[in-house]
């Protein structure tokens, strides 16, 4: 019988390969709004973020949600980014 294969994707911060699930995604709704997709499952165009608070402060400091969404994307919204990871991490 087959192995079944893991899903894999570029952070884009670090830009390294990693299992789907191993990564934060960060979607982009079709009314611009922006939010962590723990669950894998919203709606939207989708950006992969290693876990880890360097790559998360590495995307802020590099403005690469704009890059990867090709729209501005306002200092506010990597903030609340920041702030909702760390509620999520514990």
């Amino acid at each position: 019988m087959k192995e079944k294969k893991t899903p894999q994707r570029m952070c884009i911060a670090c830009k390294e390969m990693h299992d789907k699930s191993d990564l934060i995604r960060i979607v982009k709704s079709a009314e611009g709004q922006i939010s962590l997709d723990f669950t894998g499952k919203k709606n939207g165009r989708g950006a992969y973020v290693c876990a880890k608070k360097e790559c998360i402060e590495k995307v802020k400091k590099g403005k690469m949600l704009s890059r990867a969404f090709k729209m501005t994307v306002d200092e506010s919204v990597y903030d609340d980014l920041i702030k909702e990871f760390e509620i999520a991490k514990g």
